[in-house]
């Protein structure tokens, strides 16, 4: 059974699956953990309540559809490359920014 400690600021709590075997990743510079077979985008909310901030308003985004087609989850790897987090397979080790700009909350560039 996993031992992953819920995040007090998660969107996603995890209440099934727990037997699953944990998969450690960076997201924004810090290391945490989901569990193999993760989306990028549950993974993402399972340790904060938002994906991104919207590059228009600076909104919190935490996805819409969960089927990617509304372009509402898009995060970056670290080498800048954008990720569909509701349909992107989280990987060992994956290196992910869902913060952009100058501000500390990842607002509008």
């Amino acid at each position: 059974m996993s031992t992953i400690t819920p995040h007090p600021l998660a969107q996603f709590v995890r209440v099934a699956e727990t037997a699953r075997a944990s998969v450690t990743f960076v997201l924004d510079g810090v290391e945490v953990e989901a569990l193999a077979g993760d989306t990028l985008l549950t993974a993402i909310l399972t340790q904060q309540r938002h994906v991104r901030r919207s590059e228009f308003s600076g909104a919190p985004r935490a996805g819409f559809c969960l089927i990617g087609a509304c372009q509402d989850c898009w995060v970056r790897s670290e080498d800048g490359t954008r990720l569909r987090a509701c349909s992107t397979p989280l990987r060992e080790g994956m290196r992910v920014r869902t913060r952009f700009g100058t501000d500390a909350e990842g607002g509008a560039q």
